[in-house]
C-alpha cells in the first residue's frame, strides 16, 4: 500500500483558493442536525431532479407507462459499466 503524504496548511490554502465559499450558516444549520436527518436535504434534492426528469420523459414519450419512465429514469441516472470478457 502506498505512504500519502500529510499536506501542509499552506498546500491545503493553495489547493482550495478560487473555490467557491462554503455556506457557513448552512454547515452550521446541518451539523446541528441528528446523523439520520443530515441525509434529508440531499434525498429532497433527489427527489426533485427524479420529477424533473419524469415530467420531461413523459412529455417526450407520452405513450410509455409510469413504470417505463422510471425505467428510463433509473437507466439515465445509473451509470453502466461493463467490461469485455473473452471474444464475446
Amino acid at each position: 500500500m502506498t505512504s500519502q503524504k500529510k499536506l501542509t496548511p499552506e498546500e491545503i490554502s493553495a489547493l482550495v483558493n478560487g473555490l467557491n465559499p462554503i455556506d457557513w450558516a448552512q454547515m452550521e444549520l446541518l451539523a446541528k442536525l441528528p446523523p439520520g436527518q443530515r441525509i434529508l436535504p440531499t434525498l429532497n434534492a433527489t427527489l426533485m431532479i427524479r420529477a424533473g426528469l419524469r415530467s420531461a420523459f413523459m412529455k417526450k414519450f407520452p405513450e410509455l407507462s409510469r413504470s417505463e419512465i422510471n425505467m428510463m429514469i433509473l437507466e439515465y441516472l445509473t451509470p453502466i459499466r461493463m467490461e469485455k470478457h473473452g471474444s464475446v
